[in-house]
């Protein structure tokens, strides 16, 4: 089985990618790459059993209606509750509200910088669905959508302090944690790179929640949640440790 891990940004220099062989040893770091540009990821995601993405893949359905509203000038505000109740709908998905009770909040993908990253995911979508790749926010087909903090968060690691240059300590320590709790999990000549590059081990990391995904091991939309989930998007968090995810004999 080989599973994809795309730490998406807004642009390639900040974007990296994580090919996974998963075999009855464990796992295995095929290739890393950072600096990934459009072209890389699709043909990664094209080959791949299962790709985490981290990035959200839509926008609240609320927040669609109430911008076509506004640009038809008939925005209507719910009376009797406060503004930050009801903007809360406009800014967090469904997804982005259950991650936010079960682990912690994410991004809101319509009032944060994340949203420039989304619209280059949009595109991204857009090419795999041209090229044939089943492509369902909801996380049925090839792509899931994933955040790795949150999912650090679940699995027991450390998921605060290891982002950018001025926090190499932490990111080396989320290193050894992985590494102690995943000693199945082979970095290989990889290792280094995670070490220095935050966006290199988040690709991991997504490529981790990609497996926990494929094998039923990661939250899925309730029924209700479903509809929602096939537009905005849903965020699948690991819902057993770590050690579920090595392959059994």
């Amino acid at each position: 089985m080989l599973t994809i891990g795309v730490d998406l940004a807004a642009e390639a220099d900040r974007t990296a990618v994580a090919w996974l062989d998963w075999s009855a040893n464990g796992a295995r770091v095929r290739d890393l790459r950072i600096q990934a540009d459009d072209d890389l990821i699709v043909e990664a995601i094209k080959i791949a059993d299962k790709a985490g993405i981290d990035c959200p893949l839509g926008w609240p359905d609320k927040f669609i209606d109430f911008i076509a509203a506004h640009r038809a000038g008939h925005v209507e505000v719910p009376s009797g509750i406060a503004g930050i109740n009801w903007r809360r709908e406009l800014v967090l998905r469904v997804t982005d509200q259950v991650t936010w009770e079960l682990a912690r909040r994410p991004l809101s993908v319509s009032a944060d910088y994340i949203g420039h990253t989304a619209m280059r995911c949009a595109a991204l979508l857009a090419e795999l669905a041209r090229q044939g790749q089943p492509v369902d926010r909801s996380g049925t087909g090839v792509v899931v959508e994933v955040y790795p903090a949150a999912s650090l968060k679940c699995w027991g690691l450390p998921h605060k302090g290891y982002k950018r240059s001025a926090n190499r300590g932490g990111l080396a320590q989320l290193v050894d944690e992985l590494q102690e709790a995943a000693p199945w999990l082979d970095l290989g000549v990889h290792e280094q790179t995670c070490r220095t590059s935050d966006d290199a081990a988040d690709a991991v990391i997504s490529a981790l929640i990609a497996r926990a995904a494929s094998q039923g091991l990661a939250t899925a939309p309730a029924p209700h949640q479903a509809h929602s989930a096939r537009s905005e998007g849903w965020i699948a968090l690991p819902t057993g440790p770590l050690s579920e995810l090595r392959p059994t004999d």
